[in-house]
């Protein structure tokens, strides 16, 4: 069986050796480059089942139930052009979490807390979210581009859940009334699909940036779609844009299911 890291290798590496390529045959043309800082504040889903050793229960939590600060966030990319070849990188850090008292949105042993019982919850997230590839022009004008993407994906997350369970505890079995557990991942996958811009306006200043792709390998499935409203000036663009991300995980994963959507504003440098 072929080994999935290098799959996703190769699938990186066949755009790259073209860009290169490709940047050889039209020695003439200069490379072009942006760079992208993003402002993003995604809403985080997503389902875990935290694992407890001994005789207790595995604990379930929604992140979406009980995460509502975000602690920190860095969002960036990095991209070059040469004639119809390009390349790019982009990277998305988080770190969030929150403190719950009074909180009932968790099952334990995949039961739901009984009537007269909540719990004191903390919970922490840590990832990276990283994408890198290469480009292959299609369709251009003065108005609009459309490329083609290939390239891969990394995921790599860490989630940290402590729980107290007060109150009527009911038939919750003692381990499983409170305790501190983790669950972790690091997910490469394969990705295609597409990214361009449509410009409009008297000078065509206004432009609508789009991007989408899809994807599996250690994920059971992933797929990522942004679109925004942009305004051009001599050093870069101004833009406002949403971006959805989205994960499910294969059969067995502690980490079921990931999603990060959210508006996004970005400054764009071009050079």
């Amino acid at each position: 069986m072929v080994n999935r890291r290098n799959l996703v290798a190769a699938v990186l590496l066949v755009p790259m050796a073209l860009a290169s390529t490709g940047a050889f045959a039209q020695g003439a043309d200069a490379w072009k480059w942006q760079a992208t800082i993003y402002g993003y504040l995604p809403d985080i889903g997503g389902t875990t089942t935290f694992p407890q050793t001994g005789a207790g229960s595995d604990v379930t939590l929604d992140a979406e139930t009980i995460i509502d600060n975000l602690k920190f966030t860095f969002m960036g990319s990095l991209g070059a052009h040469n004639g119809r070849w390009g390349m790019f990188t982009d990277a998305i850090y988080m770190d969030v979490g929150n403190t719950r008292s009074g909180f009932r949105e968790l099952s334990i042993g995949g039961v739901p807390l009984p009537g007269g019982a909540s719990a004191n919850a903390s919970y922490d997230l840590k990832g990276w979210v990283w994408t890198l590839g290469g480009e292959w022009r299609v369709a251009s004008s003065p108005t609009s581009t459309l490329d083609l993407v290939a390239g891969a994906r990394m995921l790599d997350i860490e989630q940290t859940l402590g729980w107290e369970v007060t109150g009527d505890v009911g038939s919750i079995p003692l381990p499983g009334r409170a305790g501190e557990s983790k669950a972790s991942l690091t997910n490469w996958d394969a990705i295609v699909g597409v990214k361009g811009r449509f410009a409009f306006g008297d000078r065509g200043q206004w432009f609508v940036p789009y991007y989408a792709d899809i994807g599996a390998g250690d994920s059971d499935s992933t797929w990522q779609a942004m679109g925004g409203l942009g305004y051009s000036f001599a050093w870069g663009d101004l833009v406002a844009a949403w971006r959805y991300i989205d994960y499910e995980m294969k059969s067995g994963s502690k980490i079921e299911t990931m999603t990060f959507s959210g508006p996004a504003i970005a400054a764009v440098f071009r050079w």
